[in-house]
């Protein structure tokens, strides 16, 4: 690492991610700071939200908050009480990034450019110097303080070398692999399964979508294989739908309720002629196609490769100080965003962790400095 400053205390913040620089831009005005990266920063700030940058959820509750966090929730209560959502809201504002909030409760910026984002946020790091450099172990040679806030895919073994447990990192919020066989692209809304309700999509490769990263998320410790059960039937009343349609195909009846190449799937899958009319449909044909629909059993074989942005696993959390997010191994070492065993649903929830843990990170080492 290059020498800093000569300052009376000195950071080095190792990664360039949106939990480095937001720990950055609030040690900027008390200490000397440096962050080191091998690539640019705010890299990987650009693709978030589809390139519109999902900032945050307006959840206001910090507890309430924290439970879109599969693995984390307990540890953030303390980070949240100190910088929750509308903390988030006030510091974009103050970096001069309007937001709005969708009917979801996604919060994004109103520009809907991460790049707009990603702009003015380094230009608020007006006193932060930045190192294109790999960081490959720590050093406390020529600084106070460090901060790790590599994210969730490198550096373990650095941490592991310096005393620190580390969570074995598995793919989290990605497609899931399955051994049925689905018409894909095919996109299904409001699809019931373990406690979620949310949209489907079927892929080459299995099932996608938000309901999709929601259960691998809960799941993502779990060994393959494992079965899921979704539900996709929407408390109609098939037996009345079949007396007021006597003369239309089976088929067709069920394609006004799930996509026609969906309908067609599932009575291939129970054997049943889909030019079928309604007035033959017997009461045992009727019952098999409901009770497929609400009790769609899948065998899960392991997840989707390309998808994942983020990681279950990392720093183990009991080793961190959720107050100071100081590591109780090695004095003076801190930690910030996906680098811990931290990990949220989509929505914006894994960018309200790189948030918060970095302002209390910051506020820790400020306190001590």
């Amino acid at each position: 690492m290059v020498h800093g400053s000569n300052s009376t205390s000195k950071a080095a913040i190792i990664g360039a991610g949106p939990a480095g620089c937001m720990c950055a831009y609030f040690l900027q005005d008390y200490l000397d700071v440096t962050v080191f990266d091998y690539a640019s920063p705010l890299r990987t700030i650009l693709p978030t939200g589809g390139g519109r940058c999902n900032l945050a959820h307006a959840e206001y509750d910090f507890k309430e908050l924290a439970k879109n966090y599969p693995r984390g929730e307990k540890f953030l209560y303390s980070v949240f009480s100190k910088f929750k959502t509308d903390d988030t809201i006030e510091f974009f504002e103050k970096i001069g990034v309007k937001t709005y909030t969708q009917k979801d409760g996604r919060i994004f910026p109103e520009s809907n450019s991460s790049k707009d984002v990603r702009e003015k946020f380094l230009k608020s790091l007006k006193k932060v110097r930045f190192e294109k450099e790999m960081v490959s172990e720590l050093d406390f040679a020529n600084y106070d303080y460090l901060v790790a806030a590599t994210g969730g895919h490198s550096s373990f073994s650095m941490l592991k070398k310096a005393g620190h447990n580390i969570i074995a990192p598995k793919p989290s919020l990605v497609g899931l692999k399955t051994d049925e066989r689905f018409p894909a692209g095919v996109s299904i809304k409001n699809v019931s399964s373990c406690g979620f309700c949310d949209d489907i999509l079927f892929t080459h490769q299995g099932v996608s979508g938000p309901l999709i990263y929601k259960i691998s998320s809960i799941n993502a410790r779990r060994d393959f294989p494992y079965n899921i059960c979704l539900n996709f039937y929407k408390g109609l009343e098939l037996q009345e739908f079949l007396d007021k349609n006597p003369h239309k195909t089976i088929k067709n009846l069920l394609s006004e309720f799930i996509p026609k190449s969906f309908a067609e799937h599932v009575l291939d899958r129970l054997q049943i002629t889909p030019d079928l009319k309604c007035c033959n449909v017997s009461g045992i044909v009727r019952d098999s196609i409901v009770n497929l629909l609400t009790n769609y059993q899948l065998n899960i074989t392991g997840t989707a490769k390309g998808g994942e942005v983020v990681t279950s696993g990392g720093v183990d959390l009991n080793e961190v100080n959720s107050k100071t997010m100081e590591s109780k191994i090695v004095p003076n070492l801190y930690f910030c965003g996906e680098v811990l065993d931290i990990d949220g649903f989509c929505g914006g929830f894994n960018l309200q962790n790189c948030w918060s843990t970095a302002y209390v990170a910051a506020q820790g080492i400020i306190s001590r400095s």
